[in-house]
């Protein structure tokens, strides 16, 4: 295969599998703007987490959230942070109580009743994002799942602790992350649009 075929079957695919996430994620999509628009109605904040490149992800959308998402669209800043961020944080609860705690830990002190964790997992079977879910449910918050087409351990194992799950129809990592920015992205603009009228 030479590159150019290579480059169309990669946008081809891309293509497949977004035309999928219309049939299969827009209910889970819509209840996740919904959760995310209310609790920062009520002055909620939202946490995001994830691992490799979904920690890049949770630190993409965190800051969509807190400057803004659409330039030209000037509002106020919304209460946004990503657990993936704060290398300190990471690595001393890596090594005081395990990797499978580092978000967890931030959830117990960062987060309250009203606010709402964002957990990113292309397999769904993310220990230290499952164990965030546990601690965000002990603490009254709204939990939204990003995962690919299974969910993993977590849809199996933790589906009560999940309020919106959107599973991408998807095994392909690659895939999987192209639509999760995607749909978090489109997740900014329903936020915007809730809280602002501001349409994207």
């Amino acid at each position: 295969m030479n590159n150019h075929d290579l480059i169309v079957r990669h946008i081809q695919d891309s293509i497949a599998v977004k035309q999928r996430v219309i049939e299969s994620c827009l209910p889970a999509t819509e209840k996740a703007g919904q959760i995310l628009s209310e609790a920062l109605k009520q002055g909620g904040k939202v946490l995001i987490c994830g691992n490799g490149g979904s920690a890049a992800d949770a630190q993409h959308l965190a800051t969509e959230l807190v400057i803004r998402y659409r330039s030209g669209h000037e509002r106020r800043s919304l209460p946004a942070m990503s657990l993936a961020a704060d290398s300190s944080a990471l690595t001393a609860c890596a090594n005081d109580y395990g990797f499978d705690r580092v978000f967890a830990r931030q959830v117990e002190g960062h987060g309250a009743a009203g606010d709402v964790l964002w957990g990113i997992t292309t397999s769904g079977n993310s220990e230290n994002i499952l164990q965030a879910f546990i601690e965000a449910k002990q603490r009254g918050m709204k939990t939204i799942l990003f995962t690919g087409s299974t969910g993993g351990r977590i849809m199996k194992h933790a589906s009560d602790r999940v309020d919106a799950a959107i599973c991408i129809p998807s095994e392909d990592t690659a895939r999987i992350q192209e639509c999760h920015i995607m749909i978090g992205q489109i997740l900014c603009a329903v936020i915007e649009k809730e809280l602002f009228q501001l349409i994207s």
